[in-house]
């Protein structure tokens, strides 16, 4: 019994492959269905992401699980087996748990410590929870995991530090102004760069948002977006004094502010600043406005040397959730390995106590009436073997139970004592019992 993952990624295959393998949300209850009908299968939970499509088991033999998983995957794309093959990576056991507490974490992303991973795996385990697809070792996997993600976010902050130039410019704003609620914007063409850092400034507090483009009809679908109000391009500097924030990324090949206009403006508006963002190259804003008073101008330079600045923190950051990171898959393996050994520890007590009371009472039948003090004294004396001769195997199966190959030894132990464990039944809507079926590190017991 261990755990398991089948997936592609950003890493491993296209998105002509990755896109055949997604799944709808629509699609997830049969899937569920088909994965729970294999035999090998006893829990699941599917990951699926533009970059990632990962399906999580908790399956009893590592090879049979893979199959089902693979099958499904054929059956639902319809590509050729060959080709699912050549595209996806099946882990197991710590390795499975290693890599999605790390991508929960955004250790494993297409942009390093990318927050919005997180929510995913959260909704991929509501999901597959509700449907019941889960069981006991997978309910605890994946609230560890969701643990592991937010414990690498506060205790790093790998998340903190904008590597985007769209959202190096909100950082910058900050910066300025500290909080943004209220503030204007006015956005200088309206292309894809300049839409986009629009949408950042909104999303942190922006309210205000007036577009002026060559094209007036782009513009007014572009303000259209965010309720915003469009101007015509001979009019912006009309509209300058009313914004706090200034983006300009246009085709020009000239600049299209000027510092002397920009001059006139801050001359109606006494004590005014501006901060002004020149994404354009070449360059739309003179940079001689930098020069005026109550003006702070940045340009696609300045915001580049953010980005990597930020992007040298997030790289350090991830160097202590990765240790974070181990601490966590260290829990979890304790966890599981006492989950999986306690079956078989119970079984060979049992065994050992069945053949104990057998001779016992043969041994007795043969030797006939005895007195009861002699017949106490077999009595200890047999159960003081058995004992002893059981203390090292358990003991020393707690212990490899800690260990990457744990699972080995109980399944020789099994073998070995030909031993039958009571089997147990699928955890459907129940949650999981504090600190008896799963680590406190996943109910956020710190």
């Amino acid at each position: 019994m261990c755990v398991l993952v089948v997936g592609v990624n950003h890493k491993t295959a296209p998105v002509a492959i990755r896109e055949k393998l997604a799944f709808s949300e629509q699609s997830l209850p049969r899937a569920f269905t088909c994965l729970l009908e294999s035999p090998a299968i006893h829990g699941c939970v599917i990951v699926s992401t533009c970059n990632r499509t990962e399906i999580y088991a908790h399956v009893a033999d590592v090879d049979a699980g893979a199959d089902a998983v693979l099958k499904l995957l054929q059956h639902k794309s319809g590509v050729d087996p060959v080709i699912i093959r050549k595209y996806t990576y099946v882990l197991a056991r710590n390795k499975t748990v290693r890599h999605l507490f790390r991508v929960a974490s955004g250790l494993d992303s297409m942009l390093l410590g990318e927050t919005q991973i997180l929510g995913q795996v959260r909704t991929a385990y509501r999901h597959a929870h509700r449907h019941p697809a889960t069981d006991k070792v997978i309910n605890a996997l994946f609230k560890q995991a969701i643990e592991a993600g937010k414990r690498a976010r506060t205790e790093t902050g790998i998340d903190h530090h904008a590597v985007s130039i769209s959202y190096a410019a909100v950082e910058m704003a900050r910066q300025i102004f500290g909080d943004l609620t209220g503030r204007s914007v006015l956005v200088i063409g309206a292309g894809k760069m300049s839409e986009l850092t629009a949408r950042h400034l909104v999303a942190n507090g922006v309210s205000g948002v007036i577009v002026s483009n060559r094209s007036f009809r782009r513009a007014v679908e572009l303000a259209g977006q965010f309720g915003g109000q469009a101007v015509k391009f001979d009019d912006l500097y009309r509209h300058l004094g009313a914004a706090d924030i200034v983006i300009s990324c246009t085709a020009a090949t000239h600049y299209v502010i000027h510092a002397a206009e920009v001059l006139g403006v801050l001359r109606t508006y006494p004590g005014k600043r501006i901060m002004m963002i020149d994404i354009a190259v070449p360059r739309d804003i003179e940079p001689d406005v930098r020069l005026l008073p109550g003006v702070k101008l940045y340009d696609i330079d300045a915001l580049q040397n953010v980005v990597d600045n930020n992007l040298m923190e997030r790289k350090r950051a991830a160097i202590q959730a990765e240790g974070i990171i181990e601490a966590e898959v260290d829990e979890f393996a304790r966890w599981q390995g006492a989950q999986f050994v306690i079956p078989t520890i119970t079984a060979l007590k049992k065994l050992g106590e069945e053949i104990k009371q057998k001779e016992l009472a043969r041994a007795l039948n043969r030797l006939g009436d005895l007195p009861d003090h002699d017949a106490k004294v077999i009595g200890s004396l047999v159960n003081s073997v058995v004992n002893q001769l059981l203390h090292t195997p358990v003991t020393q199966l707690k212990e490899y139970a800690l260990t990457e190959k744990g699972y080995l030894y109980n399944e020789a132990v099994k073998a070995l004592f030909r031993l039958e464990e009571d089997g147990g039944d699928r955890a459907q809507a129940a949650e999981p019992a504090p600190n008896r079926e799963m680590p406190a590190r996943a109910l956020g017991q710190r």
